[in-house]
């Protein structure tokens, strides 16, 4: 049994956008024969295939169609193009964090359904480039709201090699240093133990873009991803992402002390941030309550960001 996507409807007061899906309709039994043969994330992948993808052109009709009248079949057409895109990223997440592939890109569509409704065609800026910090900002967010449902860690450290250590390893292995768990474990200011439990959580599963979806398909997950394009659109979309959290920062700013300030602008905003030691002896207290305050700044923001932007 296959749902099959019927339209898209908006809240005229929330103003989301939700699938709306029709009765689950039969398939011909030489479809399926057993239980056993159901997939549904092959099914779902060979589903979101039949959906076209759109030219720049096209995208930008629609999207200015939905922005100035609100047309659903404009927004389903935008939101079916682009199904693709969420499978990519969410087997992006899904490398690293054990959990359901396919709850991963469900609340990546809702990511994307979210950047489809605030996206504004007049920018110059291509809308699959802007919808994937929506999608990947979801996915996150599931991802933290449910990882102790996958047994990553609930301490404090176990919480900063969850976040923290593959873009650790990725940096060390630029630098020309060998990622080993002993130097790993000194950056963190941990164990060897802990650093290698973590790896083997992170890393049970890495996907194949180029593994085939099924027996009698000669596609594989690499042919329903949609293609990336020109970086000079990746950084228009990223820098529409920071000029919304730059515009609230300056709420941030009003609520800090001197030290949080320095934080904020040496530490988490600079290009070349300094050592938690500089700043401490700029202040005459230790590196651990420089940490500390910056902890603490990190979830000030956080949570006004949260407040601010709920969406997101």
């Amino acid at each position: 049994m296959v749902k099959k996507f019927q339209q898209v409807e908006f809240n005229e007061e929330f103003d989301d956008l939700e699938a709306v899906e029709t009765e689950e309709a039969a398939d011909d039994a030489s479809s399926i024969t057993t239980p056993a043969q159901y997939d549904p994330l092959q099914r779902y992948l060979m589903e979101i295939k039949k959906f076209p993808l759109l030219t720049r052109e096209e995208e930008i009709r629609l999207a200015i169609r939905y922005r100035e009248t609100g047309d659903v079949d404009a927004a389903y057409k935008l939101v079916t193009s682009n199904l693709r895109l969420v499978v990519k990223i969410a087997l992006e997440f899904h490398r690293h964090w054990t959990t359901s592939l396919l709850d991963l890109i469900q609340e990546g569509n809702i990511g994307l359904m979210q950047a489809i409704k605030k996206f504004d065609p007049y920018r110059g800026v291509k809308l699959s480039h802007y919808a994937s910090y929506w999608i990947r900002a979801y996915i996150l967010k599931y991802i933290m709201d449910n990882w102790k449902l996958v047994k990553v860690g609930t301490t404090q450290t176990q919480r900063k090699l969850f976040f923290n250590l593959q873009k650790e390893k990725k940096r060390l292995e630029a630098l020309g240093f060998d990622p080993a768990p002993k130097r790993l474990a000194e950056t963190f200011s941990t164990t060897e133990g802990q650093v290698i439990e973590m790896e083997q959580r992170m890393g049970d599963w890495e996907p194949s873009l180029d593994q085939v979806v099924g027996d009698d398909w000669k596609e594989t997950r690499g042919d329903f991803i949609a293609d990336e394009t020109e970086l000079f659109d990746k950084k228009m979309a990223l820098s529409e992402i920071q000029e919304l959290f730059s515009h609230h920062l300056v709420g941030v700013r009003d609520n800090l002390d001197e030290k949080e300030l320095d934080i904020l602008d040496n530490r988490l905003l600079s290009e070349h941030p300094q050592t938690l030691q500089a700043i401490g002896e700029k202040y005459g207290i230790t590196k651990e309550r420089v940490r500390q305050l910056e902890e603490r700044l990190k979830k000030k923001i956080r949570n006004y960001i949260q407040e601010k932007i709920p969406d997101f």
